[in-house]
């Protein structure tokens, strides 16, 4: 018999790292035109990150050279992050710089096989999300177990950043403050206790559905939780597809989407029209958006949901107006009436149905627990994520900038629908625009909390929080440095630092919900850790909480 002989594949010897070099590569969006726009504030953010080496005699290379096509030096693939890890000396230290929002699976299958020290870096600022990214970079490193270091800087001139690139160029590692974070003690005997725990097992028993249309949404791969992790907590997935949805969206008739309009009007809410479509919002996206949130209802009833999740963005954001103002009137007790599609009933009549926005998985966790303890308990179930997007010391305490990008549930304004605006969303990311639900958080006392996966299991963050009021000259000054379309939380944390909590929080996403008062607040904090407790969630409090007694 003869021996066969086979052609095998020629696989190049890694290159070697030199000595005192970091390699640095940035993931990107997937959409060029946010590649194009941002990459002068990506250049900035890569000159002071190498400068900060250069002081400590070390050379940054940059893994990929800039596109002459494109313009930018972004990773806007998986394909193309897979292609720059080759050239990538496997045991090098690795920079990765964020200044912009990126796709996390761009480079995660590089950074999974890397065996050298990981740095993520980013810009501290408002006008492009890098720390955004950043956290939904390093949430995807936690979930998949990759050890990393991370770091941030405003402007390059902070000293504390200088010490931390000096620490990781000594040792590969930087350690920061998480004295904030305590594990859960043992609960007290209280009724908020029983609370939680009687939720727990009504869940377990009776399980719950969460409907997902598309999971995945712009490469967060930390959004995306096993079913056997879900499971455990008696929670099911609705595997539904975005095409389903527009399909849904053509059988709305024009009059239907037409009453929404009018009731939103007669609620209080406006609207800036226009009538060119690329840069202005029109009626006939409003009306678009309005067969979208009469489909989403349809559609969550049709398979029993408790809670939904569109991810928009890829797909569905070149063929429709955005997600966004359905998704903030879903997440509202009070919105308008849609009727079934036998016209008997309307679809959770003076009820949210939660949603989860971008498909987020441990906000749709959160949501459908948070929903259910916060009707118990008699109070606005309204929940919504919110962007970690910037923040600044004002009159000697650090407010957050916390934004969602598009809309809240109007229950988070003042007075409602009165204070809400439906501004476009922006070109750039939204090229069939569309309207959000902007405003400004009302004062007041919340519980913020974020789901995530951590040593193979799921994980729950949660403190307090309260919502200031700014001047109305200063709320003004941070929507203009990040997205005035945008609704905006002003936001203190309680015994939690600006540093403490980048560094500790592992998503690019919390979720908030109001309570009318302090007192109150820590009451719906202890039911909520009682229920994440009984079901097997270890909790994790972070800075100044009270468990009620």
């Amino acid at each position: 018999m003869t021996t066969p002989t086979y052609t095998l594949p020629t696989l190049a010897e890694p290159p070697a790292a030199p000595e005192k070099t970091a390699y640095l590569v940035a993931s990107g969006d997937l959409r060029e035109s946010a590649n194009s726009a941002g990459w002068p504030t990506q250049v900035e953010l890569e000159r002071i990150i190498t400068d900060a080496f250069a002081a400590h005699g070390w050379q940054v290379i940059r893994a990929n050279d800039v596109d002459p096509a494109t313009g930018h030096g972004f990773i806007s693939s998986q394909r193309m992050g897979l292609e720059v890890f080759t050239r990538i000396p496997p045991d090098a230290p690795l920079i990765v710089a964020e200044a912009v929002w990126q796709y996390s699976h761009h480079i995660l299958a590089g950074l999974r096989t890397h065996r050298g020290p990981i740095l993520t870096a980013a810009n501290f600022a408002g006008d492009w999300p890098g720390l955004v990214g950043l956290l939904g970079i390093n949430a995807g490193m936690t979930k998949m177990g990759k050890p990393y270091s991370t770091v941030w800087t405003v402007d390059g001139t902070d000293q504390w950043f200088h010490d931390a690139i000096a620490t990781w160029v000594q040792t590969g590692t930087i350690t920061h403050d998480a004295s904030h974070v305590h594990p859960l003690p043992a609960l007290p005997d209280s009724a908020e206790t029983e609370l939680g725990r009687a939720l727990a097992a009504q869940l377990q028993r009776e399980k719950a559905i969460i409907g997902v249309f598309d999971e995945g949404c712009m490469g967060m791969y930390n959004a995306i939780f096993d079913d056997e992790l879900l499971n455990g907590l008696g929670i099911y997935k609705e595997r539904l597809s975005q095409s389903a949805l527009w399909a849904e969206m053509q059988r709305v008739p024009d009059s239907e989407a037409d009453e929404v309009q009018a009731w939103l009007e007669e609620a209080g809410m406006t609207f800036r029209t226009g009538t060119d479509d690329a840069t202005e919002l029109t009626m006939d996206q409003l009306r678009w958006q309005h067969k979208m949130y009469i489909a989403a209802l349809r559609i969550a009833d049709d398979f029993g949901l408790d809670a939904v999740g569109i991810q928009y963005q890829q797909g569905l954001k070149d063929l429709s107006p955005a997600s966004d103002l359905p998704e903030g009137l879903l997440n509202n007790v009070s919105r308008p009436p849609v009727r079934s599609r036998d016209g008997e009933h309307v679809l959770w009549e003076d009820k949210a149905l939660p949603h989860f926005n971008e498909a987020d998985e441990g906000v749709a966790v959160d949501a459908l627990v948070t929903n259910r303890i916060w009707t118990a308990m008699g109070l606005d179930p309204a929940t919504t994520l919110h962007d970690v997007r910037w923040g600044e010391e004002y009159d000697g305490q650090f407010v957050w900038v916390f934004e969602i990008s598009g809309s809240v549930p109007p229950s988070h304004f003042e007075n409602g629908y009165a204070d809400a605006e439906g501004w476009r969303q922006g070109p750039v990311f939204f090229p069939a625009g569309g309207s959000t639900i902007n405003g400004i958080s009302k004062p007041g006392e919340i519980v913020w909390s974020r789901v995530y996966i951590a040593e193979g299991k799921l994980q729950v963050d949660m403190g307090r929080a309260s919502v200031v009021a700014l001047p109305e000259e200063e709320t003004r000054r941070r929507k203009e440095a990040t997205n005035p379309e945008w609704p905006i939380m002003h936001a203190v944390l309680h015994g939690v630092s600006r540093d403490q909590f980048m560094a500790r929080h592992k998503a690019n996403h919390l979720n908030v919900v109001y309570a009318p008062d302090a007192e109150t607040a820590d009451r719906a904090l202890t039911a909520k850790a009682a229920l994440f407790d009984a079901l097997g969630v270890p909790v994790h409090l972070c800075g100044d909480t009270s468990l009620t007694r």
